[in-house]
């Protein structure tokens, strides 16, 4: 199998960027950080990977399935900053000229059209960018994360075993054990005195969820015992929020064409570097554009895939409900 997909965390990577660089500007005073963050990410990416196929998808709307069962979903989120929101057209024009499809569909977050691009498409590898954990679930022989290093050095590839050695369960069971410690990012409890090595203990010792609960007597610590038994209505509730929904809205989403990228557009990231005063970004892009071949210039169209529900680039709809993601 040596076709691959790359699939990328949109607000997930713009936040990384946003909080990574001190303020920046330009001559119009523009604020323009964020974008530059994502413009050096997507140029190293290009450079390290080149994908064929790959995708950046993005939250839209509130995802009504997860606020109906918990109303406090994610309600810690701060407003994302004005700065911040006043670069989004531009980076998503952006992402647009480095020729990625730009997916996403109404009343559903990121990781969910995420783990259903993965499952989806099975005679491709997988790789996500993301460092969210949520995402772990969908992890298997075929689909691994990319996971962004903390001292920003780069990315490690998280698979199987890496997701084991993390969270000390298997990508099976990662539905189970956040169900069971609950998302403080998420502002989603989990049961009372069951943290991270408690929860992978139970999983490993009973199975499951469904098989803790068939051997409660069994566990040993009685504090734990009876945690259990009073938040199982938590536990059960948790499951549905943290479980990724990997339906596809229709039959077009399914062909791999949706997900083929365009030739970067030099011409167009030239333009925009110099419009931002970005020198670094501009310098970079008319090196890539002296080396690309005649016909690759001018291939990306700043344009959404038609497989997604996609606003136009300088007015897309990002609520604040999906702050600080």
């Amino acid at each position: 199998m040596s076709k691959e997909i790359y699939l990328i965390d949109a607000y997930a990577r713009i936040y990384r960027g946003y909080h990574a660089l001190p303020p920046m500007s330009d001559s119009k005073g523009r604020p323009t950080g964020a974008l530059f963050a994502m413009g050096k990410f997507l140029l190293g990416f290009e450079d390290e990977y080149h994908p064929d196929f790959g995708a950046v998808v993005y939250d839209l709307g509130e995802p009504k399935a997860r606020t109906e069962v918990l109303p406090e979903y994610k309600a810690n989120r701060a407003p994302m900053p004005d700065e911040l929101r006043e670069q989004l057209g531009a980076i998503r024009d952006m992402v647009a000229a480095f020729g990625y499809p730009i997916l996403e569909i109404e009343g559903r977050e990121a990781d969910d059209v995420l783990a259903a691009l993965a499952s989806e498409f099975t005679d491709f590898e997988v790789r996500i960018v993301s460092s969210d954990k949520d995402l772990a679930q969908v992890v298997d022989g075929r689909v691994a994360m990319l996971v962004p290093d903390r001292k920003g050095g780069g990315m490690s590839l998280r698979g199987i075993r890496e997701v084991e050695e993390k969270f000390g369960v298997t990508p099976d069971k990662v539905v189970d054990y956040l169900a069971l410690i609950g998302d403080s990012s998420d502002n989603i409890p989990g049961v009372p005195g069951v943290g991270a090595k408690t929860a992978a203990s139970l999983l490993n010792e009973f199975g499951s969820i469904d098989g803790i609960y068939a051997n409660l007597e069994r566990v040993k610590r009685e504090k734990v015992r009876d945690a259990l038994r009073e938040s199982e209505g938590i536990v059960r509730r948790n499951v549905g929020l943290v479980r990724l929904d990997r339906s596809l809205p229709d039959d077009s989403w399914r062909d791999p064409e949706m997900l083929r990228r365009r030739l970067p557009d030099w011409n167009a990231l030239l333009e925009m570097a110099g419009d931002y005063d970005l020198k670094s970004l501009e310098k970079a892009f008319a090196s890539r554009r002296s080396a690309a071949p005649e016909d690759g210039e001018g291939d990306a169209e700043a344009s959404s895939s038609d497989g997604g529900t996609a606003p136009d680039s300088g007015g897309m709809f990002t609520p604040d409900f999906f702050d600080g993601v």
